[in-house]
């Protein structure tokens, strides 16, 4: 089974730089996409594509801003939106749908460069999307992909030194990558990639992409009872259209 994550940063922007034709051409089971920018009425105009459903969560709180979406071929069990902490409602960051095998979990986390209010917004994020994770792991195993808006070690991103104070980079945000990855949850790529220069989101100026000034932010995760089923997890560095590239990973599940 092939997953894929991207943060497209804005759907209908990257619609118009061959979205359609990477979906169709992608032989994923399962896309997650981020940053979508929809809202609610603006669904319907992406619907089933090149063989996939489509589910959306948009958000309701802000125009042109968030919203989390899933194209899918084998039906869920389930599809449900948001996180069920109600202090996290409204922003379109979370989707999750269940199959037999695990739980799939796409999200979108906040950005906390906004200011210190936002910054503790998205630390309350962490921990209620963290909770959430644990409990549904007591039922079935869990694969959890997104944006997660920070780099975890120097090795995922080009100038660890001059971010170190930045949001995206904080103490405080990598901790709880540290905390998630304690709890028993496997980032896939560094199964395979120990190494750094491997990114996933670049800086619109300053040649960033071109210069492969990045950061590694977009992530799979898998629970630890799904390490045995981690056959490849890669980065399409190559695939443009947006800020950030996909991600992806292969179960054999």
């Amino acid at each position: 089974m092939i997953l894929l994550s991207w943060n497209v940063n804005g759907l209908r922007a990257v619609a118009g730089k061959g979205f359609a034709e990477w979906l169709a051409t992608c032989n994923a089971d399962v896309v997650g996409i981020q940053e979508t920018k929809l809202q609610t009425h603006h669904e319907e105009g992406f619907p089933e594509a090149s063989g996939y459903r489509a589910r959306f969560a948009s958000s309701t709180v802000k125009k042109g801003y968030s919203g989390v979406g899933v194209y899918y071929r084998p039906e869920p069990i389930a599809v449900r939106a948001e996180l069920p902490d109600p202090r996290f409602g409204g922003e379109g960051r979370f989707l999750h749908l269940e199959y037999p095998a695990f739980h799939f979990l796409n999200v979108y986390f906040p950005n906390g460069s906004q200011g210190p209010e936002r910054l503790n917004y998205k630390l309350a994020y962490y921990d209620a999307f963290l909770a959430h994770a644990q409990e549904l792991r007591r039922q079935k195993p869990t694969v959890a992909c997104g944006d997660f808006n920070t780099a975890h070690t120097e090795l995922d991103l080009k100038n660890a030194k001059s971010n170190a104070a930045n949001s995206g980079f904080l103490p405080e945000e990598r901790a709880f990558l540290d905390r998630f990855v304690a709890a028993g949850y496997i980032d896939t790529f560094r199964l395979f990639e120990p190494g750094g220069g491997h990114y996933t989101w670049w800086d619109y100026r300053f040649q960033a992409r071109t210069r492969n000034v990045g950061w590694r932010i977009d992530y799979f995760f898998v629970s630890e009872e799904l390490r045995p089923a981690v056959a490849r997890a890669f980065i399409q560095s190559e695939v443009m259209g947006s800020d950030h590239c996909p991600v992806g990973l292969e179960l054999t599940v």
